[in-house]
């Protein structure tokens, strides 16, 4: 009979005690709102902000309500004006070009490689197309671009890099932690992120007026001197009666609840990446798939799975979700022509005008995706593979 897995995919381990003590001692006080302070308390946002800060190593740090809300106002922070042209990556999820467009920019996308990143060549052809002068750029599944050559490019050419890490908190490329490359870093705490609050976000900046323009946007009134993760009070006399408040904040007690998974991050990262080398030897040298190759210089933290299938036509792909569905193992197809819960291609967001991108289309046509919740043991993983290679070894063999 047929292994059947058992897990669940969207399980996530439970919090640390630590952040549910945490937790209860912000709801017991009742200062959830980060203004909202004794005498003397800095807060748990404020104490978390420059903790991160100290975890990238950016001079500001900023926590807000989303990892998108993050990504719209790093772009308005930089300057963005309504109907600028904003580069992007074609393969990427839905808020990215909707924080595009949420601050009333237009997503232009650049071409995908089969190793899942933005493809410099044609990055540059659309740098001189659009003149665009921002670029965000989407880590999407945590896969590093080569960081060097991109910043060379947008450099040479003067286009402002806004990184989205939503997959990439604590990773790094050639040293350098993602986020910390572009003008700004964004990155998300949502449940199925690396740190998890439900919702939240993060965005730094070693930029003084850019981080002083998205605390005013993220909604501080004229409280904010007490972001003492941010720039000091001078930067923002320039700045403070111009810039909207467009509220985002994050409150105390999701603070609270993050401040500890960050102490733990490390571990965590190091957990994930041994699930997912599990599951990337299990697979190794299966008929009809092809792994993501990984650059020496990237240092990733992969709580997610991708595999090409690039020979595989739709009816197989679709089999092939199907056949190992069957046997409990949850594949995302990121070729359907129809959105399904988080997955989506770039043809599919009708707010953008329709592009023509040729290669991300051939390769999102053999892309799977799924998660690796860390309530996976290393056992489950290559039950896992050796599924996903049974049933993908019989679609090849039947061709």
């Amino acid at each position: 009979m047929s292994q059947i897995f058992t897990g669940n995919f969207t399980q996530q381990e439970p919090l640390p005690e630590e952040s549910i003590e945490a937790a209860v001692r912000v709801m017991r006080h009742g200062r959830l709102h980060r203004y909202n302070l004794s005498d003397g308390e800095k807060g748990e946002t404020a104490l978390l902000e420059e903790e991160f800060a100290a975890f990238t190593g950016a001079k500001y740090c900023l926590a807000v309500a989303s990892g998108g809300y993050a990504l719209a106002a790093a772009l308005r922070a930089a300057g963005a004006q309504a109907g600028d042209a904003v580069l992007t990556n074609a393969f990427t999820l839905a808020p990215v070009p909707g924080a595009i467009a949420n601050a009333g920019c237009t997503p232009v996308f650049v071409e995908v490689t089969d190793k899942l990143v933005m493809d410099l060549d044609d990055l540059q052809m659309k740098i001189a197309q659009t003149k665009a002068r921002f670029l965000m750029l989407s880590h999407m599944r945590g896969h590093i671009v080569d960081m060097d050559a991109l910043m060379a490019i947008c450099d040479r050419a003067g286009v402002q890099v806004i990184e989205d890490c939503a997959h990439t908190m604590g990773a790094a490329w050639n040293g350098v932690p993602s986020g910390r490359h572009g003008v700004a870093g964004c990155y998300s705490t949502q449940t199925f992120k690396h740190l998890n609050s439900g919702e939240g976000g993060f965005l730094v900046t070693d930029d003084a007026e850019l981080a002083a323009r998205a605390i005013m946007l993220s909604g501080s009134y004229m409280l904010y001197e007490r972001h003492t993760a941010g720039p000091p009070a001078e930067v923002f006399e320039q700045i403070r009666l111009e810039t909207p408040n467009c509220s985002g904040r994050m409150d105390n007690l999701r603070a609270a609840i993050l401040r500890p998974q960050l102490r733990n991050l490390p571990d965590q990262c190091a957990a994930w990446n041994a699930r997912y080398q599990r599951v990337e030897s299990g697979l190794a040298n299966t008929p009809g798939v092809k792994v993501i190759e990984r650059p020496e210089a990237e240092s990733y933290v992969m709580s997610s799975f991708q595999f090409l299938c690039p020979d595989f036509t739709a009816e197989q792909m679709v089999a092939l979700q199907k056949r190992t569905a069957a046997r409990g193992v949850e594949l995302k197809w990121f070729g359907a022509d129809t959105p399904v819960g988080f997955t989506s291609r770039h043809d599919s967001w009708q707010y953008v005008s329709a592009q023509s991108l040729p290669q991300t289309d051939r390769i999102l046509a053999g892309l799977m995706d799924m998660r690796l919740p860390l309530t996976f043991s290393l056992q489950d993983c290559d039950v896992i593979a050796q599924i996903i290679r049974e049933e993908a070894g019989i679609l090849h063999q039947a061709g």
